[in-house]
C-alpha cells in the first residue's frame, strides 16, 4: 500500500487547484479522511481475518462501490462540509477512489478488490512504481521510512504539480 502519510496528496492537490470557495476546510478534511479510510481493513489482521478474504486488507474497503458509498455519506452531511451536495459528492468520491488506485500502482500484496461485490478478484496496474509500505512495527523501520521518500517524489510532487498547475491557472484566470 501507499502509506497513509501520502493518500491525503490527492485530496489536497485537488483542493489547492479547486480553492478553498469550492473545497472549504471542512470539507478537505473529509476528502482526507476518505483518502485514507479504506485502509481501515488494516484492523481485520488484529480480528485475524485473512489477507485475501473479502474482508481482508485491501479487500471491500478498496473497491468503486465502498468509495460510493462513503461518499453518499459525506453528501448527507454537505451543510456541515459548507459545499454543494454535488461538489461534496465527487470530490470525496474521488478522493476514495485515489486510496485503491494509488495501492494498485504498488509493487507488493495481492492487488485491490476494485470490483467488489461483483467479482472478488484483486488488481494492479501494469506497472507498479510505488514500492509497498511495510505494515505493523516495521511501517517504522528503515524500510518504511524509504517507502516514505520515494512517495515524495512518486506521488506528492507529481500532486503538488497538477495541483499547483490549478492554482495558478485559477489565480491567472481572474486577472483582466
Amino acid at each position: 500500500m501507499a502509506t497513509v502519510f501520502s493518500h491525503p496528496a490527492v485530496p489536497v492537490a485537488l483542493a489547492l487547484a479547486l480553492g478553498q470557495k469550492t473545497i472549504p476546510r471542512p470539507l478537505l478534511i473529509a476528502g482526507i479522511i476518505s483518502s485514507v479510510l479504506p485502509d481501515a481493513d488494516c484492523f481485520g489482521f488484529i480480528l485475524r481475518i485473512k489477507y485475501e478474504s473479502q474482508f481482508g486488507h485491501r479487500g471491500f474497503t478498496h473497491s468503486i462501490v465502498f468509495a460510493l458509498l462513503v461518499a453518499l455519506l459525506w453528501t448527507w452531511r454537505n451543510k456541515e462540509l459548507l459545499a454543494a451536495r454535488k461538489t461534496v459528492f465527487f470530490y470525496t468520491f474521488i478522493a476514495g477512489l485515489s486510496h485503491p488506485l494509488l495501492d494498485a500502482l504498488t509493487n507488493g500484496g495481492l492487488g485491490v478488490a476494485l470490483l467488489w461485490p461483483f467479482s472478488t478478484e484483486r488488481f494492479f496496474f501494469p506497472v507498479q512504481p510505488i514500492p509497498v509500505s511495510p505494515i505493523g512495527k516495521r511501517f517504522f523501520s528503515e524500510d518504511g521510512f524509504s517507502v516514505f521518500i520515494s512517495e515524495l517524489s512518486l506521488i506528492w510532487l507529481p500532486c503538488l504539480a497538477l495541483g499547483g498547475a490549478g492554482f495558478l491557472s485559477r489565480t491567472f484566470a481572474k486577472k483582466p
